[in-house]
């Protein structure tokens, strides 16, 4: 047998020891500030007016006032001397035809017995103589709309890191150990 020179061998070995790392994040709520402008509602109206005009119905019941009574009265009385002298001349020419039948002094101014009448002072009475007048006007509405201010402040996030651990060591050292053989002195 021959002797056998034995080698042994380790291996190295690293060791890791490590740990994650850890986040923490943290972020406030934001605050919110909310401002609202009630709206407005303005409305104005105007009373309704009655106007009520009775000057033809007082004309008709007693003459109205005086200088209305007065343009009746001298408006009638041209009237009334126009017809006078439209009668007149009809009666002129009547009698300027004497020889006709029925045109004699007798008959023409004969025939004339009526009274000249004085104008009416009063006015025509109806029953439309008082005026109603009635106003209305439509209210004024203004309207201002409501207003919201919303303000909104937000807050950053915090954001932390905590490292983990990282342990980088040996577990063993390599070797190589020679093992010679055993010599035999016996020989």
């Amino acid at each position: 047998m021959q002797p056998i020179l034995q080698i042994r061998q380790t291996p190295a070995l690293i060791g890791i020891d490590a740990d994650l790392g850890t986040f923490s994040i943290t972020q406030p709520k934001a605050e919110v500030n909310i401002t609202t402008t009630p709206g407005e509602l303005t409305v104005q109206s105007t009373r309704p007016e009655l106007t009520i005009d009775q000057t033809r119905a007082r004309a008709a019941y007693n003459g109205g006032s005086v200088l209305d009574m007065n343009k009746r009265i001298y408006s009638g009385i041209q009237q009334l001397y126009l017809q006078a002298i439209a009668r007149r001349v009809e009666q002129g020419t009547r009698m300027a035809e004497f020889f006709k039948p029925g045109n004699t002094i007798a008959e023409v101014y004969g025939m004339d017995t009526e009274p000249n009448s004085f104008p009416e002072p009063c006015g025509p009475a109806s029953y439309d103589n008082v005026d109603i007048h009635f106003e209305t006007r439509a209210p004024q509405i203004n309207y201002q709309a409501a207003h919201v201010d919303i303000q909104v402040e937000r807050h950053d996030p915090t954001i932390e890191y905590t490292r983990g651990k990282l342990n980088i060591y040996m577990q063993q050292y390599a070797s190589v150990q020679y093992i010679p053989p055993e010599v035999n002195v016996q020989m």
